[in-house]
């Protein structure tokens, strides 16, 4: 078979094919993520991102150390007292695992970045342990009334 003739691969397989680190889940985890703290949370600042050449459209910037603490809520949100065991279970142990899954989702396009972004700006945000597990806290439900 030529090359010609391969089908594309999507960008996030090759991705998952060659950085066996994290799972698919870890990166779709990420993704809702940054959408919850835009759109939930409404983190960031707006501003212009290039999406194709010559295309621009307004996006809502979210820090990297902001993104680490909106993916603890989320967590927490999502899979309460788990959150630790699941996100381990994809590859993320601590915030710099954060940082490794967005800076691959901006290398193949699915995220971008501000100039003054840095991959260490996810380093060492917060213990796992402590945000994951010491800081969830079980609430009764409110009892209808």
């Amino acid at each position: 078979m030529s090359k010609s003739m391969t089908p594309d691969i999507h960008p996030l397989i090759k991705l998952l094919c060659e950085d066996r680190r994290y799972k698919l889940e870890a990166y779709q985890f990420v993704r809702s993520g940054l959408e919850y703290a835009q759109d939930v949370l409404e983190l960031g600042r707006q501003e212009e991102a290039a999406v194709a050449e010559g295309e621009v459209r307004q996006v809502r910037h979210v820090t990297g150390q902001d993104l680490c603490h909106a993916l603890k809520l989320y967590a927490h949100d999502q899979y309460g007292f788990m959150a630790k065991l699941v996100l381990a279970g994809w590859g993320i142990t601590c915030t710099s695992d954060f940082g490794e899954i967005v800076y691959n989702l901006i290398k193949i396009g699915e995220m971008t970045k501000s100039p003054e972004d840095r991959r260490e700006d996810f380093d060492q945000v917060f213990d796992f342990n402590q945000a994951l597990v010491s800081e969830f806290v079980i609430t009764a439900a409110d009892e209808a009334a």
